[in-house]
């Protein structure tokens, strides 16, 4: 097996002799795309310990964004916010009438919510196979 480069022109490092970032000898440093991930079964506290933060941090929240995201085919922060708005009675039923969500203040909570969905799918892998692989590009 070897280490190939693609791209414009293509070829194969030698093996043992030539390094990945070789190319930065001619002045350009390379960026690295993707990182690596490798859960095994003896990650699973931790996977979980994971999941139980990020339901924490969502809290009374969890329940409509589900429903949100089960009942909508796409979604705008207007739409989440206007939703969560028309339920936060539900949600929080103590906040005074003139108390909304703002576009703003709903990335927070999607932030976690989209963490949340991460960990499930972790967790859902590791626990059908025994291991979870999987190579994630890097945000630019």
């Amino acid at each position: 097996m070897g280490r190939y480069y693609n791209g414009d022109i293509e070829g194969k490092f030698w093996f043992g002799v030539q390094s990945s970032t070789d190319a930065d000898f001619f002045g350009v440093q390379g960026e690295p795309r993707y990182y690596n991930y490798y859960f095994e079964k003896e990650n699973l506290p931790k996977i979980k310990k994971g999941i139980e933060k990020c339901k924490n941090a969502l809290g009374s929240l969890l329940e409509p964004l589900n429903s949100f995201f089960e009942e909508k085919n796409g979604y705008n922060d207007k739409m989440l916010v206007d939703y969560l708005n028309e339920r936060r009675k539900d949600i929080f039923p103590y906040l005074d009438k003139s108390d909304k969500f703002k576009e703003e203040e709903i990335k927070v909570y999607l932030k976690w919510y989209a963490r949340l969905g991460l960990g499930e799918q972790i967790l859902g892998c590791v626990k059908e196979k025994g291991y979870c692989n999987f190579e994630a590009e890097l945000w630019t």
